[in-house]
C-alpha cells in the first residue's frame, strides 16, 4: 500500500476490490483515479518532451499559420508542438519526421533533410492534403480524366469564379482532387502534382502569377505528370531549385501542356503568318478554342512575342478566392 501512496506502483483491480471491500467506494472508482493520475504524469511528461522539441517548432512559420488560424494567438514554438502533430495527423516529432523524409525523398534530387525553407513547404503540402480529403471523389480514372481535361479546355474564358467549381468537379468525377492554396512566404511554387493513395490524385496550385495563361498552362502541367510520370514523384514545379522532375520529365509536361492547350500545327501556321496584332491573336484563340491570353503566353514561351509584349493586355486577370 505504501508503494501505491507514493506513486510508485498502480492501482492494479485486485488492489481496488480489496479498497472496496475495506474503504466502501466501488472498485471502478479506485481504477478511474488511478487511470487519471497516470494520465496526468504521461501529460507532464509530454509537455516536457514538447518543450525540448520548441527548436524543431521554431523551423515552421508559425506568424504566418497564427495568422491563417492554424495555431492560436501567441503561440510559442514550445506550445506549438502538438498543433503541428495534429495538423500533420502524427502522434510524435519523430513519426513526423518519418513522414517528412519519406515526402522529401520521393521530391528532391538531393539526400533530403529538413531545413528553416521546408517547414513552409510542408505545410503548404499538408493544406492541399486536407482540402482534398474534405471533397467528394471518385476513383481515379485515366479514361475519364482525360474526358476531364478536354472539358477542362472549354473553361479557359470564363472568369476563375465561374470555372473553379466546374473544374473541381471534372476533376473528382475522375479521382483528381483540384486545390487551390494561397502560399506560404518562401513557398515560390506554382504548382504541384502528386499521388494521395493508388486511387486518389491531386494537382494544387497557388495561382502565384494570377493571369489565364499561367494558371492554365500550370493546370495542364501537372495533369501531364500524372499521366505520363511514375505516381512515386511528388512533382514541385517553380523555380529552378523548386522544380523537382528531371529534366525530361519537365520537357515531356511542358510540350504535353502547350499541345494540349493549342494544337502544334495550327500554331506553327499562325506564326507563318506574322500577323500578331491583338485582333488576330484575338481570332485565332477563338478558332482553336481558348482564352486569348492562352496564346499570347504560348507565343511567349516559343520566343515569337517579347515577354513584355503589350499583347499582355490580352491575359486575364485571375485573384484568389475569398
Amino acid at each position: 500500500m505504501t508503494e501505491i501512496i507514493s506513486g510508485r506502483a498502480p492501482i492494479e483491480p485486485d488492489t481496488a476490490l480489496q479498497l472496496e471491500r475495506v474503504l466502501g467506494h466501488e472498485a471502478g472508482r479506485w481504477l478511474a483515479l488511478e487511470a487519471c493520475y497516470r494520465l496526468g504524469l504521461a501529460e507532464q511528461a509530454e509537455r516536457s518532451r514538447m518543450g525540448e522539441n520548441a527548436e524543431w517548432a521554431a523551423r515552421f512559420p508559425l506568424g504566418e499559420m497564427r495568422r491563417r488560424g492554424l495555431l492560436p494567438e501567441g503561440t510559442s514554438p514550445a506550445a506549438a508542438v502538438p498543433h503541428l502533430l495534429r495538423l500533420f495527423g502524427a502522434g510524435t516529432v519523430e513519426a513526423c519526421q518519418a513522414r517528412f523524409a519519406e515526402l522529401l525523398a520521393g521530391s528532391y534530387r538531393h539526400s533530403p533533410s529538413f531545413k528553416s525553407a521546408d517547414g513552409a513547404l510542408l505545410v503548404w503540402l499538408r493544406l492541399g492534403e486536407r482540402a482534398a480529403e474534405a471533397l467528394e471523389m471518385g476513383d481515379y480514372d485515366r479514361r475519364r480524366f482525360v474526358e476531364a481535361l478536354q472539358s477542362a479546355r472549354t473553361l479557359t474564358g470564363l472568369p476563375l469564379e465561374e470555372f473553379l467549381p466546374l473544374l473541381r468537379e471534372l476533376c473528382a468525377v475522375a479521382g483528381v482532387a483540384f486545390v487551390i492554396e494561397a502560399p506560404l512566404k518562401g513557398v515560390a511554387l506554382s504548382g504541384v502534382s502528386r499521388w494521395l493513395t493508388p486511387r486518389r490524385a491531386l494537382i494544387q496550385q497557388t495561382l502565384r502569377h494570377r493571369t489565364d495563361d499561367h494558371f492554365w498552362f500550370t493546370f495542364f502541367h501537372e495533369a501531364a505528370h500524372l499521366l505520363l510520370h511514375s505516381r512515386r514523384m511528388v512533382f514541385l514545379d517553380g523555380q529552378s531549385e523548386l522544380t523537382t522532375g528531371s529534366e525530361e520529365d519537365e520537357r515531356e509536361a511542358n510540350a504535353w501542356a502547350g499541345g494540349f492547350l493549342v494544337p502544334p500545327a495550327a500554331m506553327h501556321a499562325f506564326v507563318e503568318r506574322a500577323d500578331f496584332r491583338a485582333a488576330a491573336v484575338a481570332a485565332f484563340a477563338d478558332t482553336v478554342g481558348v482564352s486569348p491570353g492562352i496564346v499570347v503566353g504560348q507565343l511567349q514561351k516559343a520566343g515569337v512575342l517579347a515577354y513584355g509584349s503589350g499583347l499582355n493586355s490580352l491575359k486575364r486577370r485571375l485573384d484568389l478566392p475569398a
